[in-house]
């Protein structure tokens, strides 16, 4: 780990404190910071953009409207409820089927209406959101994930993570779940992070609590040199973002559906710099270039023609 340690530092590996000081606080203004940590705002920000987003079905904003919950959901056999103002995938219930009055989750397991109403009572007390303040319970589509990951994930839905710099993708991942994770896409719980060359959509090596691995440690398949459907659609609509936010540094979180292809699933003003080890690399030098290149990349086609031109791995 030390020898991967002095490798990134080498590469120009971005720092915790760096970040912060060089690109959150000088280029992501706090009054646009509403506009990712919400992702009901999200959401209708990017539907407004001609962005697509896992359909809304419903929100929950008082504790009076869980009453009417159930008949909320009737309609839906599987769904998606989530705080408007989490992170790191805390409060998420996946439902994906229903037996009689009772809820399936994605682990198997069940949950009565009863449990449904009390979870979407601590969504609205702020129990997951990112302050503790009072919050919002969102029901949304079930993404179906797109059967190319059918071997590399473990019950949940993979999701892609890109780095955004001034309107220029600098770096991606894509996240897979595991079963120390859960079956959730979240690095910190055990979900393992696989680099993607910007230039050709392909996954590079991963890496899993803090190591570098070739292949799930579930299903046993190797997640290197698999081929990201609509690669180029993904860094698009992730370059868009810029101009839907105003965030010059941020990450966007996206998933391919199965059926409705790349959905743009949530944004985010502090991205985590674990990027950086998946694809084995710093994000300095690449954050220099654009900033040096930045006058000149006027257009959405030159921020993406930069991008696959100097961050793929034949380049680098």
């Amino acid at each position: 780990m030390f020898g991967l340690a002095k490798i990134l530092t080498e590469r120009g590996v971005l720092g915790l404190n760096h970040r912060n000081a060089g690109y959150t606080l000088w280029h992501n203004p706090r009054h646009l910071y509403p506009l990712v940590d919400d992702k009901l705002t999200t959401k209708r920000l990017a539907e407004e953009a001609g962005l697509a987003v896992p359909k809304l079905y419903g929100v929950i904003q008082i504790e009076r409207q869980v009453r009417g919950l159930s008949e909320l959901l009737k309609p839906y056999q599987d769904f998606v409820i989530k705080p408007a103002e989490g992170s790191g995938g805390d409060g998420i219930i996946v439902i994906t089927g229903r037996r009689g009055n009772r809820y399936r989750k994605a682990s198997g397991q069940f949950m009565t209406q009863e449990d449904l109403d009390h979870h979407v009572s601590n969504i609205l007390s702020g129990l997951y959101s990112l302050g503790g303040h009072q919050d919002k319970a969102l029901i949304e589509y079930r993404v179906k994930f797109d059967p190319i990951f059918e071997s590399i994930s473990f019950q949940g839905i993979p999701d892609v993570r890109i780095i955004v710099f001034l309107g220029v993708p600098v770096m991606a991942m894509v996240r897979l779940p595991t079963r120390m994770s859960d079956g959730k896409a979240n690095l910190h719980q055990g979900a393992i992070g696989a680099g993607i060359d910007l230039s050709t959509g392909q996954t590079l090596s991963g890496v899993w609590k803090n190591e570098i691995v070739h292949e799930h440690p579930d299903t046993e398949q190797p997640i290197t040199g698999l081929q990201i459907p609509h690669w180029d659609i993904l860094l698009r609509e992730a370059a868009q973002c810029y101009e839907l936010t105003g965030l010059g540094y941020q990450g966007v979180d996206l998933v391919l559906d199965k059926v409705q292809g790349p959905l743009i699933l949530e944004l985010n003003a502090r991205p985590g710099l674990n990027i950086q080890i998946a694809n084995r690399a710093g994000l300095l030098p690449r954050l220099h270039m654009v900033e040096e290149q930045a006058e000149r990349l006027t257009t959405l086609e030159d921020r993406l023609n930069f991008a696959k031109q100097y961050f793929g791995t034949q380049h680098i």
